[in-house]
């Protein structure tokens, strides 16, 4: 049978690097694809290539039996390629219906020939309803969190009704239910005879659903597996050409004392919900839950960007009266974000002045800034977390999702935390980078700062917390020792099927 989609010998050279190197592979119809690698390896770019977005240096594209030396977007499209999206492309100024339906709108008569707003309406409600999707058609985008723009990337792709559908790290904002969902309907585009790539830092999404991978490093083709051959070590090795040490390493003392702790804390998203939290020294807290259960307003309340309704909050026994971030920051806690691009960066700006911006004061002398000691601050970052760039003065949005996750560390290292909340720490990240997170994270827990840890990704929830809590509808609905982790215990208490715990407030 003659593949679906045939790429042969493709290269991709730019001045000074070359990103691709003679690589080949195929789709079939009805197959599902997974295509692996570690940031940097190449991904990006062929997919690009088979997008239109850039073209080729060399090698040849066949889609149905038909060659094209390159395709731009637009021949892309009629070829039946479409994309869901890591890096959410949508528009804030439209609705739902209007981004799904982006360029394929429906229109009613006259000479001007008016968007017909109901018709795309109900072309959008059945897409939304297969997806399980919590929202309406006609909600503007920017009132959507990340993982609901996620499954409007998706019902985009749907409607397309493309035959090739490119997956970019589709999972890395969705809840546990929503993820099973999605690799749900992955298996039904496949029985229709659509050809699916799925890319992913998720190892255990593509055990589940593909039917081959293959593995990306350095530009070139590393290698592939057949269905009976997908699991984790080997697809690990294929990428970074090692085995990988275990995700869990013990502290390296007990917890100790003091901490975090909240109290009757009721946060604006569940005002009918009191919870009591406590995250000790030394330790890192998991936090678990269903998109909505109210941990992403649990973080923003402690850190200050949401005023609490109701509740106390101490730090080693003092209260605190955390009134803004700034009041946060003070006291020695501060929030890795969920979206580190929007709210933990400044894109445009260097790796010096990310680093150094939340406490630039400590740089000035008589309001001018000390540049010498500004960029000593950040060299000391750079080489600590091991940020690979040139020097301080690379721009951030240069920088690889993981190198810019430890620039967003760096800027609180250099500040003696005494409290971090982690929300969805190693979103997009590779595997390797992500290893080199986790090192980071237990290293400051074990340096004596409290972590809390939220996370959607149920391998990283159970295989680097020393504690687990999970969050159901505004409340903590249970906690897990590590004795006692697995992922039915995990889902259990996400959907509510549990005692509220006290386990999390008890003391060290």
């Amino acid at each position: 049978m003659q593949p679906l989609l045939e790429l042969t010998g493709i290269g991709k050279t730019y001045p000074g690097v070359r990103a691709l190197d003679g690589v080949s592979l195929h789709l079939n119809r009805g197959e599902v694809l997974g295509l692996i690698g570690e940031n940097g390896a190449g991904k990006s770019t062929l997919m690009k290539i088979l997008g239109g977005v850039v073209p080729p240096s060399e090698g040849r594209i066949r889609i149905d039996g038909r060659d094209y030396p390159q395709l731009d977007v637009a021949e892309a499209t009629r070829a039946g390629i479409a994309f869901v999206h890591q890096e959410l492309n949508l528009f804030d100024n439209l609705d739902v219906a209007g981004n799904v339906l982006f360029g394929r709108e429906p229109l009613r008569g006259g000479p001007l020939r008016l968007l017909d707003r109901r018709a795309a309406r109900e072309r959008v409600k059945p897409l939304l309803a297969r997806l399980g999707a919590d929202f309406t058609p006609d909600t503007p985008v920017a009132e959507l969190s990340i993982a609901q723009r996620q499954l409007v990337e998706i019902a985009r792709a749907l409607a397309a009704e493309a035959r090739i559908i490119i997956l970019d790290e589709p999972t890395s904002s969705l809840t546990l239910s929503e993820t099973a969902r999605l690799l749900t309907l992955v298996k039904e585009l496949r029985a229709a005879g659509v050809g699916l790539i799925y890319i992913t830092h998720r190892l255990g999404e593509i055990v589940d659903c593909a039917d081959r991978v293959v593995c990306l490093r350095d530009g070139r083709l590393a290698g592939a597996l057949r269905r009976e051959e997908i699991e984790h070590a080997a697809m690990i090795r294929l990428m970074i050409g090692r085995e990988l040490r275990a995700l869990y390493t013990p502290p390296a003392r007990p917890p100790g004392e003091g901490g975090l702790q909240a109290s009757g804390l009721i946060t604006a998203a569940f005002p009918g919900r009191a919870l009591d939290l406590h995250i000790r020294p030394g330790e890192i807290l998991g936090m678990a839950g269903l998109v909505g259960a109210g941990r992403t307003s649990l973080a923003r309340t402690l850190f200050g960007i949401d005023p609490p309704l109701a509740g106390e909050i101490r730090l080693n026994g003092r209260p605190l009266a955390i009134r803004s971030p700034k009041d946060a920051v003070a006291a020695g806690l501060y929030l890795v974000p969920e979206d580190r691009k929007r709210a933990g960066l400044v894109l445009e700006m260097p790796i010096v002045e990310n680093v150094t911006l939340a406490s630039a004061p400590n740089y000035t002398r008589m309001g001018l800034m000390r540049r010498a000691a500004e960029w000593k601050a950040s060299e000391l970052q750079r080489a600590g977390l091991r940020i690979k760039a040139p020097s301080s003065a690379t721009r951030a949005n240069t920088l690889s999702g993981g190198n810019q996750q430890k620039v967003v560390l760096g800027k609180w290292l250099s500040m003696a935390p005494k409290v971090i909340l982690f929300d969805e720490p190693t979103r997009g990240i590779d595997i390797g980078a992500k290893g080199e997170i986790y090192g980071l994270m237990r290293a400051l827990a074990d340096s004596g700062v409290a972590i809390l840890m939220i996370s959607s990704d149920m391998e990283e929830v159970l295989g680097v917390s020393d504690r687990i809590v999970v969050m159901h509808e505004g409340r903590i609905s249970g906690g897990l020792e590590r004795a006692g982790f697995s992922e039915q215990a995990v889902l259990r208490l996400a959907i509510g099927q549990g005692e509220p715990a006290r386990v999390e407030a008890a003391p060290a």
